[in-house]
């Protein structure tokens, strides 16, 4: 066990970690919302979605720097204070200038509290791999609530939905301020392992940047457009399409509490292929699907799929992990999250909506071909 364990961070960093699943996972939901309310197209709801990528990209630049600047404190509830005031913004107005600085502020949020939540629970934990995967399972938790919560609430007022997930940043931000996070910047101490750049001479690190460019456009794709394509093909229909989210994340923490604790991946390379296989698989059959019943039920099994190429992936760079690698790693992962949402508006503007959806094929293909590239060069 750990002497420096600090039982009042790893709290934080759990119950601020739930909080971050029910405010990013809601983005999709509240895009749709807010097309029913001011009726904006396809291209301008897909640039919301990849607004919302850029501020989480730029929050992995901002918590790096600004903690030796500010301290780690001010940084924190600085960039976390994005989910209350995004949301608040969105409830007040459907200006689009407004809005799009309103998902860039919640995107930095969920930037920032991702970046401190691995720290607060891995720095304080017993055991690291299974804390972080208890973590994830607390942020699929939030996520599964916010579809009854917000559709419930909807019912009354629609406004009243984009309400509740800006009460909720406010609470994550009290909490990380009862958090009596430290005031200076805290180093890693790790010397030049945490500080070199030597991985960028690794050709791997670069496969395996490419593969989290691919996974995030994929689920970023899904988790952005999946409620809008459902109400537009006419598969589902009213409140009733939020709760794919509660089908996509119930299907990703089961399949991700089994890798924690149930299944002993041996050859990674060969797991992320397969995982490809089966994710390109689905989301073939969900493009496909007419009725509601068979689709959430692909849908879930696309959710099931994809569910562990993140960590996987992750876990990969091995010797390579450091500040700096993750770092560059998440950073070009969100610029597929950025990408592809992007280009999903665009082609449907042009050729329909099924037609946009088909886009994310490519990085579905990808997952499956660069660990079978990764294999032979290693």
């Amino acid at each position: 066990m750990k002497s420096n364990f600090n039982k009042r961070h790893y709290n934080a960093g759990m119950a601020a970690f739930f909080l971050s699943g029910f405010c990013a996972i809601s983005a999709g939901i509240i895009v749709s919302i807010l097309r029913d309310l001011y009726h904006f197209n396809y291209s301008f709801s897909g640039t919301l979605i990849s607004v919302m990528s850029i501020g989480n990209m730029a929050a992995l630049l901002l918590s790096g720097l600004l903690p030796g600047k500010i301290g780690e404190r001010s940084t924190t509830l600085l960039l976390c204070g994005g989910y209350f005031l995004g949301y608040l913004f969105m409830v007040l107005t459907g200006n689009p200038a407004v809005l799009l600085i309103s998902f860039l502020l919640a995107g930095i949020a969920k930037g920032c509290t991702t970046n401190k939540c691995n720290i607060l629970v891995g720095n304080n934990a017993p055991d690291r791999p299974k804390a972080l995967s208890l973590m994830n399972a607390w942020f699929s938790l939030g996520a599964l609530l916010c579809p009854f919560i917000i559709s419930t609430l909807q019912k009354k007022d629609d406004r009243l939905g984009m309400m509740s997930v800006s009460a909720a940043g406010l609470l994550l931000w009290l909490t990380f301020f009862g958090a009596r996070l430290p005031g200076k910047f805290a180093s890693s101490g790790k010397g030049k392992e945490a500080s070199g750049y030597s991985f960028l001479k690794n050709a791997v690190f670069w496969l395996l940047a490419a593969q989290m460019f691919f996974q995030n456009a994929a689920e970023y794709v899904v988790n952005g457009w999946i409620v809008t394509y459902y109400k537009g093909e006419g598969i589902l229909s009213g409140t009733a399409a939020a709760y794919t989210v509660t089908v996509q994340w119930g299907m990703a923490l089961i399949a991700r509490l089994l890798l924690a604790f149930v299944i002993k991946i041996k050859k990674p390379y060969k797991a992320l292929s397969i995982m490809g296989v089966g994710l390109t698989a689905m989301y073939l059959l969900m493009l496909r699907m007419q009725t509601a019943a068979p689709a959430l039920i692909v849908l879930g099994l696309f959710s099931f799929s994809i569910a562990g190429v993140y960590p996987l992936t992750t876990a990969c760079i091995g010797e390579m992990t450091s500040s700096a690698s993750v770092g560059i790693l998440l950073s070009i992962g969100g610029m597929g999250g950025i990408i592809f949402p992007w280009l999903v508006g665009v082609a449907a503007d042009m050729s329909g909506l099924r037609s946009g959806m088909a886009v994310n094929l490519i990085p579905c293909l990808g997952i499956i071909v660069l660990p079978l590239i990764i294999r032979h060069c290693t």
